[in-house]
C-alpha cells in the first residue's frame, strides 16, 4: 500500500526504507498521563524481523507516576504489591512518521494493552478512542486542530536547569504579537522547526509571534481526533529536541511567569458519514439543532471535567481576567473573552475551546469535549444566548481556581463516571491528589523571598 502523505510512510514503505538503509531506528512511542511521548528506540532491522506484527513491553509505572517519574502507590493499575509488571505497546502501523531532526529515524505510535491483549482503559489514547467510538455510533467523526503556544529562550535546557529556571533570556525582549520583525529575529530556529514538522508529515499553516517575551505559535492543519493528538505530542517533543540541538530551550508550561501564559486553543467540529458538517444548519448563527445541544452540553458539564483540560497546579494560574485566558464558562461568536469562541461559517463552523494551556494532554481534553458535547445531545439541552460583551465581568459560571477544586469536581461528577467509567475517573483523581499533595509540601521561591529576612 502506498502512502499518500510525505513524511508518513505506510507499513510497506517503512519496510522498504529499512531494507534500503534509509531508516535504521524506529521509535515506538506511547503517551503517558502527562501527555508526553515515552517509549523505546529500536534497531530498524530488528523491528522488521521481530516486531512488525508484534509488540514491545514497557513498565506499567509509565501510567502510574508523576511528572518526575516517581512511583505513586494507590493505583488499581499497578503498585509495588503487584510488582510493577509490563504493559504491551502495540504499534499502530497507520501512524508511522519520519523524524527528520534525527538521522535515519522513524516513529510509530502504539496503543497500550495488558499482557492478555486487552486495551488499558486509563491510557490517554484509549480514553479518546472510546469517545471516538461513541461518535461513530451516531455516524459522526470529529475533526480538531490544536494551537500550541510556547516560549523560546536563548539558554540551553542544561543552563536553564542549572539556573533553577530563573534569569533566563527570552528570544524576544518585547511583545511580538503578529510582529514580522519579532519572528524574524529567531526565524532560523522557527523555520527549522516548521520545515522538520512538514517533513514529518504535518501540514504547517502559519507562524506568528505572541504577547509574552519570546512567545510564538505554529499552527497546523486540522485532522481526525486521535491522529491530531498523536501529531500534537510529536510536535511538542520535536520542538524541544530541535531547540536543544540549536542551544535554545522552549517551554509549553501554562504559566511560566506573571505575563501571558501559553495557551492551547482546541478547535472541534463533526462530520457525518457523507462528510457533511454536523454543526452547520439553518438556525440562528448558522447552527444546526445538534450543534446547539452539543455546545450546551459542554457549557453545562465541562466545569466538572476541568481536570482533563487543566491538569496541573500551574494550569490554574493562567486563568487571569484580561489575559485572553478564559475565566467564564460562556460562549460567544468570535468573542475571545469566552471559554467557547464560535468561529467559521457553513462547513467550517466550529467551536474553539480556549480553556487548555500548553501543558494539556490533548487526548484527555478532546475526550472531555466530546463526552460533554454528546451528553448535551443525549439530554437535548437548550443553548443559552451568546455573550456579546466582556465575559470576564459576566455572571457566567467560573472555571475552578485550583487543581484541588477541579479534582473534587471530577471525582464527584456523575457524567464523568458514566461517560469515561469509574476506573478512569479514579485513576486520574488519584494522580491529581498526589500532585496537589506534592505541591503543598514544597517550599517555593515566593515563600523564601517574602519570608527569609522579613518575617
Amino acid at each position: 500500500m502506498s502512502s499518500t502523505t510525505a513524511g508518513r510512510p505506510s507499513r510497506d514503505e517503512l519496510v522498504s526504507l529499512i531494507d534500503a538503509g534509509s531508516i535504521d531506528t524506529v521509535i515506538v512511542a506511547v503517551t503517558d498521563m502527562q501527555g508526553r511521548l515515552q517509549g523505546k528506540r529500536l534497531d530498524g532491522r530488528f523491528f522488521v524481523d521481530e516486531l512488525l506484527d508484534g509488540a514491545v513491553e514497557g513498565c506499567a509505572y509509565l501510567l502510574a507516576s508523576d511528572v518526575e517519574m516517581n512511583t505513586l502507590g494507590g493505583f488499581a493499575l499497578t503498585s509495588w504489591e503487584r510488582g510493577y509488571g509490563d504493559l504491551v505497546f502495540r504499534p499502530d502501523l497507520a501512524t508511522v512518521r519520519l523524524v527528520p531532526w534525527h538521522e535515519k529515524t522513524a516513529l510509530v505510535f502504539a496503543d497500550v494493552e495488558s499482557s492478555d491483549g486487552e486495551p488499558v482503559a486509563v491510557s490517554p489514547r484509549q480514553i479518546l478512542r472510546q469517545q471516538v467510538a461513541r461518535l461513530a455510533e451516531r455516524g459522526w467523526r470529529g475533526l480538531t486542530g490544536t494551537e500550541l503556544e510556547f516560549i523560546v529562550f536563548r539558554d540551553s535546557y542544561e543552563a536553564a536547569w542549572n539556573n533553577g529556571y530563573r534569569n533566563l533570556t527570552p528570544a524576544n525582549l518585547y511583545n511580538v504579537d503578529y510582529s514580522l520583525l519579532g519572528t524574524s529575529r529567531i526565524e532560523p530556529l522557527l523555520g527549522e522547526i516548521r520545515r522538520n514538522m512538514r517533513r514529518a508529515g504535518m501540514v504547517v499553516e502559519s507562524l506568528k509571534g505572541e504577547c509574552n517575551l519570546g512567545q510564538h505559535e505554529i499552527a497546523f492543519r486540522y485532522a481526525e481526533l486521535v491522529d491530531k493528538c498523536d501529531e500534537h505530542g510529536l510536535f511538542k517533543l520535536g520542538a524541544k529536541e530541535i531547540a536543544a540541538q540549536a542551544g535554545f530551550s522552549v517551554t509549553f508550561m501554562a504559566k511560566y511567569n506573571e505575563r501571558e501564559g501559553n495557551s492551547c486553543h482546541v478547535h472541534l467540529s463533526l462530520r457525518d458519514e457523507s462528510d457533511a458538517p454536523v454543526f452547520a444548519g439553518t438556525r440562528e448563527h448558522g447552527f444546526s439543532r445538534t450543534f446547539e445541544h452539543f455546545l450546551a452540553g459542554q457549557l453545562r458539564y465541562l466545569r466538572e471535567f476541568s481536570l482533563l483540560l487543566a491538569p496541573n497546579v500551574n494550569s490554574y494560574k493562567r486563568f487571569v481576567p484580561g489575559s485572553f485566558a478564559p475565566t467564564a464558562l460562556a460562549w460567544g461568536v468570535d468573542n475571545r473573552t469566552c471559554a467557547f469562541r464560535i468561529v467559521g461559517h457553513g462547513p467550517s463552523l466550529r467551536v474553539e475551546c480556549r480553556i487548555p494551556g500548553g501543558d494539556v494532554n490533548p487526548y484527555l481534553a478532546l475526550a472531555a469535549l466530546v463526552a460533554t458535547g454528546l451528553r448535551g445531545v443525549e439530554e437535548e439541552l437548550e443553548l443559552a444566548a451568546p455573550l456579546s460583551g466582556n465575559a470576564y465581568v459576566s455572571s457566567a459560571a467560573r472555571m475552578p481556581t485550583s487543581l484541588g477544586e477541579a479534582t473534587a469536581l471530577f471525582d464527584q461528577s456523575r457524567v464523568a463516571r458514566e461517560t469515561l467509567t469509574d476506573g478512569v475517573v479514579e485513576h486520574y483523581v488519584h494522580a491529581a491528589r498526589a500532585e496537589v499533595a506534592a505541591f503543598e509540601a514544597a517550599v517555593t521561591d515566593w515563600e523564601r523571598v517574602r519570608g527569609f529576612e522579613r518575617l
